[in-house]
C-alpha cells in the first residue's frame, strides 16, 4: 500500500496532519504520539511578536464539539524558532508552520524570518481565525483582501504557501479561486465556525470574548461540503479538516477531494487520534484492496 501524498513538490509519508492550534508544536503530544509516524506536524500560529491572547474564560464545551476564543496566544517567532523548531529537528516528519498577523506587514515579517529555517517545509497562512477582532478576519472573508495578502506573501516566501480559508463566507469556491489566482500552492479548510454560548442561569456569555470558533464532530458535514466545493473549483491541492474523529471521517474528506487531512479538536479528547487515523486508513486500504491512496481521492 502506498499512503504517500505530494503537495507543491513536497512529499509526505501519509496524508495525516495535525490541525494548527490543537497540537502545540508536537512537544506537548510527544509522550503520546510518535511524531515520526505523522505526515506532518502543523504548528500553532506564530506571530512576529508575542501575543497574550484573549481574556479568560476562553474555552467552552458544546454539544458535538467545543468553542475556543484563545486569540492566537503565542510567544512570537524568535522564541518559536529557538525552542519549537529546535525540538522538531529530532524527528523525521514534515513541519508546516502556521503564521498569523494583524496586518500584511506582520505576516511578511514572520514569513521572511522563517525563510532560512531549514526545518520549515511549508507555511500555512491563517487568515481565517474568527477570534481576532482586528486583521485576520478581514483577510479571510473578502476575496480581494485574500488575493492581495496571498500575492504579497508569495513574493517573500521561500517555502510553499498554504492559505487556510475561513468557512464564514458566502462562497468557499470564490475564496479558493482567489487564493489560487494569487499564487497559493495549496489551500486548507475549514477553520472554525463562529459560534456563541450563553449561561442561562448566570445570564452571561460563557466566553469572555462572547463569540468563539466552534470545532469538533458537529461541524464535519459542513467541512466535507466545503472541501468538495473548493477542490472542484481549483487545481491546487486541498488539505481538509473539520470534525475528523476517526479514519472513516478522514477517508470521507479524501473522497470529497482532499489530498491530505488534519486532525484537530479530537486531539484534546483522544491524544492518540492521529496515529489511530493513520492505522485506520491503512486498514481500510488493505480491506478494500486499494494499492494507492490517490485511487480514492476525489472519486465523487
Amino acid at each position: 500500500m502506498n499512503t504517500a501524498v505530494e503537495i507543491a513538490g513536497i512529499s509526505f509519508k501519509n496524508p495525516v496532519m495535525t490541525a494548527s492550534g490543537t497540537f502545540g508544536s508536537g512537544m506537548e503530544y510527544s509522550d503520546f504520539v510518535d511524531l515520526n509516524r505523522l505526515g506532518a506536524v502543523v504548528t500553532k500560529g506564530v506571530a512576529n511578536v508575542p501575543w497574550e491572547g484573549n481574556p479568560v474564560p476562553r474555552v467552552a464545551e458544546v454539544y458535538g464539539g467545543m468553542l475556543n476564543a484563545i486569540g492566537l496566544q503565542n510567544p512570537g517567532v524568535d522564541v518559536f524558532a529557538g525552542r519549537d523548531l529546535k525540538f522538531l529537528e529530532n524527528f523525521d516528519t514534515r513541519v508546516i508552520v502556521n503564521v498569523c498577523g494583524k496586518t500584511v506587514e506582520d505576516y511578511l515579517e514572520v514569513v521572511e524570518r522563517l525563510s532560512d529555517e531549514k526545518r520549515v517545509d511549508m507555511l500555512e497562512i491563517n487568515v481565517s481565525c474568527p477570534n481576532v477582532k482586528e486583521g485576520a478576519i478581514a483577510f479571510g472573508q473578502k476575496a480581494d483582501a485574500l488575493f492581495n495578502i496571498t500575492k504579497e506573501i508569495k513574493k517573500k516566501a521561500r517555502q510553499p504557501v498554504i492559505m487556510k480559508l475561513s468557512p464564514n463566507v458566502t462562497s468557499i469556491a470564490e475564496m479558493a479561486k482567489a487564493a489560487e489566482a494569487a499564487g497559493a500552492d495549496a489551500i486548507s479548510l475549514i477553520n472554525t465556525i463562529t459560534g456563541m454560548k450563553i449561561d442561562i442561569y448566570k445570564r452571561k456569555f460563557v466566553l469572555a470574548n462572547r463569540t468563539g470558533g466552534m470545532s469538533g464532530p458537529a461541524i464535519k458535514p459542513i467541512a466535507v461540503r466545503m472541501v468538495y466545493e473548493a477542490s472542484h473549483a481549483v487545481s491546487i491541492p486541498v488539505i481538509g479538516m473539520g470534525g475528523i474523529a476517526n479514519a472513516e471521517d478522514a477517508i470521507e474528506f479524501i473522497m470529497a477531494g482532499a489530498t491530505a487531512i488534519a486532525v484537530g479538536a479530537m486531539n484534546f479528547h483522544n491524544p492518540y487520534a492521529t496515529v489511530e487515523v493513520i492505522e485506520g486508513i491503512e486498514r481500510f486500504m488493505s480491506e478494500q484492496h486499494i494499492e494507492n491512496i490517490s485511487d480514492i481521492r476525489a472519486v465523487l
